[in-house]
């Protein structure tokens, strides 16, 4: 697993326990991501750019999730699928990553925190964002 990669994955643990813990306090979340990323300064600014712009890109993200993935609200997703969901739409929506890195890195966390089912959904709804995504950035 690529250095970056790890680094998504803690942004993913740190999103989806504040998707169901939101009182979490911030220290805990900090010590947590230092701790995992054995205090790489340059890791814990990639993971912390990735959260934060979830964070405040998150009605925007959340809206064009809505739209793509068909049939699906974002409330009767797991909660694993759609804090994958969120990061990726991210990286495709807002960030610098490429959009087909940003797809397969969204894979890879699917696959590994998901169900049977996770990554193939996770593909579809970010290939078509990927697709879309002058749709959303223009609106």
């Amino acid at each position: 697993m690529s250095r970056r990669s790890r680094a998504r994955e803690i942004a993913l643990q740190l999103l989806y326990q504040e998707d169901l813990n939101a009182d979490q306090a911030e220290d805990v979340r900090l010590s947590f991501l230092h701790g995992r990323l054995q205090y790489n300064r340059k890791l814990i600014e990639f993971a912390q750019s990735l959260i934060g712009g979830v964070q405040q890109n998150r009605e925007a993200i959340d809206r064009a999730l809505e739209l793509t993935a068909r049939n699906w609200r974002l409330s009767r997703m797991a909660a694993t699928d759609r804090n994958v969901l969120r990061l990726g739409a991210f990286e495709i929506l807002f960030g610098d990553t490429p959009d087909r890195v940003a797809v397969n890195e969204a894979i890879e966390l699917a696959k590994r925190y998901g169900t049977n089912n996770s990554a193939q959904f996770v593909n579809g709804v970010l290939d078509r964002l990927m697709k879309s995504k002058d749709d959303f950035i223009s609106a």
